[in-house]
């Protein structure tokens, strides 16, 4: 969503549902404590929901596609669903 860069993490957090609202209600800031800036969300999202050993096996996946018996949208649709995962 386009946003002023002060509400994103209230957008996001707002949108949570099941598992992910009942995480965020046990890590989310207490009136007494700074807010979370989006850059902080995003790393803890990324620790809760995308383990490291997830990470490197998508990094794998990535580095070893192959077009294969696909078609040319079923790879470009994988390619780009990989890439966000590649080191470089």
């Amino acid at each position: 969503m386009d946003c002023a860069k002060g509400s994103k993490v209230c957008l996001a957090t707002d949108q949570f549902e099941k598992e992910a609202e009942f995480w965020w209600g046990t890590i989310k800031p207490r009136a007494s404590e700074p807010a979370l800036t989006w850059e902080q969300l995003k790393t803890l999202m990324d620790a809760q929901y995308y383990p490291q050993d997830m990470k490197r096996a998508k990094e794998q996946e990535f580095s070893r596609l192959k077009q294969g018996q696909m078609s040319v949208t079923e790879y470009a649709t994988k390619f780009n669903e990989l890439i966000r995962f590649a080191p470089n």
